[in-house]
């Protein structure tokens, strides 16, 4: 067998490979083996006639296919790995000839790794900020302790902001209901700018048992094109008021809080909780900010292959993610202004997804630079800890005794230590 390789790009390669005639003599020896299986000789049993006897046999045609067949499967995955080039997906086939039994010569196009030359990575940019946490955002946290410890009293009077309230209501345009417009039974804070503008501001000053109209024009931003901008009449039952008492901010409080005797401890104990939530934030985006760095340092050569599975990726996540809200991809590409799926994906994802590729094999031959592996005990560390945190779900723990999972997490751990060396490295 002969191979000449030739790079089409920094991503893509084709390889001329050329078999003689003793190698699709192996080729033809397998391809009758197979054959033979279905062949029906008197006096042999179907599956038990022996090659040399299947050949007398078979079509000559579809010996000479199979043996095609077999001879290129074989050639193709025995040249990548002689010429050391993987593969990133299945090599696109070109038979250029075929003489059976004489010689075939064929071309295997495929994308691959690309090589990837690293920048001077011990020498980036760090830019740290300086962590604090406001009086404000420990006075937020208090705030919300206090709804959390609120008492709420049904009240007769006339509604007002901080009030709960429980409506039932149904929007109407032109006279006709329109599509999730209808509430019954539904419980809503005044204040809360749950709803469109107008909405709550008409249930102040209204009391328990009243039925009214709230004429409201929906905002231009609104994420259903049929409404932006349209006129809906909602008519609304005030069912019931709650007024909601809020605790004092007090040692008392405090002890119902958590294990505090003071105000002051447990304003404490906050400012440590935000202040170490605030280190988390940064270090990430610390990390982030390298990774994107070292990116840009680099020469990354971009799979096509590779971005397109990103693409997909991004594409699911974003669905799940959106589903979870109540919306649909439709809804959000329409509310973002992209007049077609297609343009959103050939702008928006097709750029996050070029920059995750390049961040992950920037981090691959950053790991291969600096030896970094991740270990059998380590890898079994990272797996036990994912099954205690789907403990309550035994399908999820049980996928992660298979083998694709398990190099999933590995993966993922090689990237994190690759990343933790990356920062140690820049911030000696």
């Amino acid at each position: 067998m002969k191979t000449i390789v030739k790079h089409l790009s920094d991503t893509k390669v084709e390889l001329t490979i050329s078999l003689d005639q003793k190698d699709l003599k192996a080729a033809e020896h397998v391809a009758l083996s197979k054959l033979a299986k279905s062949v029906k000789v008197p006096g042999f049993r179907k599956g038990n006639v022996p090659a040399s006897v299947a050949a007398k046999h078979v079509d000559p045609e579809m010996l000479a296919q199979q043996t095609l067949e077999d001879a290129l499967s074989k050639a193709v995955a025995e040249s990548y790995m002689n010429e050391n080039i993987q593969a990133l997906d299945r090599p696109a086939v070109e038979v250029k000839k075929y003489v059976p039994g004489q010689e075939l010569e064929f071309t295997a196009e495929a994308e691959i790794l690309p090589k990837v030359t690293l920048g001077d990575y011990k020498k980036l940019k760090v830019t740290t900020k300086k962590v604090a946490v406001a009086a404000k955002d420990i006075d937020e946290i208090i705030e919300r302790m206090r709804a959390g410890f609120a008492e709420k009293k049904e009240v007769k009077r006339a509604a007002k902001n901080g009030d709960e309230t429980t409506i039932d209501f149904i929007g109407k345009k032109d006279g006709v209901a329109v599509d999730g417009g209808t509430g019954t039974d539904y419980d809503l804070t005044l204040g809360s700018d749950s709803f469109i503008p107008g909405f709550e501001e008409g249930i102040v000053g209204k009391k328990p048992g009243e039925t009214f109209d709230l004429e409201l024009t929906f905002p231009e931003t609104y994420h259903v094109a049929d409404l932006k901008g349209q006129r809906v009449v909602f008519t609304t039952t005030l069912k019931s008021l709650k007024e909601v008492v809020l605790p004092e901010i007090n040692d008392e409080l405090a002890a119902k809080a958590g294990p505090f005797k003071t105000v002051a401890e447990l304003k404490e104990d906050i400012k440590r909780e935000l202040t170490a939530q605030k280190e988390r934030e940064a270090g990430e985006n610390l990390k982030d900010d390298l990774v994107k760095q070292l990116v840009e340092i680099s020469t990354v050569p971009v799979p096509d292959v590779l971005v397109k599975d990103q693409a997909e990726s991004i594409e699911r996540d974003m669905t799940q993610n959106l589903m979870y809200q109540g919306l649909t991809l439709d809804q959000y590409l329409e509310n973002k202004g992209f007049e077609t799926k297609e343009k959103w994906l050939d702008t928006e994802v097709a750029e996050a997804a070029k920059k995750r590729v390049q961040a992950g094999l920037a981090l691959a031959e950053l790991s291969k630079a600096e030896k970094i592996e991740a270990t059998n005990e380590e890898l079994a560390a990272h797996v036990e800890l994912y099954k205690k945190q789907y403990a309550n779900n035994p399908q999820m723990v049980a996928q992660f005794d298979q083998p694709e999972a398990r190099r999933d997490v590995a993966n993922r751990l090689l990237t994190e230590k690759t990343v933790t060396r990356l920062v140690e490295l820049n911030t000696k």
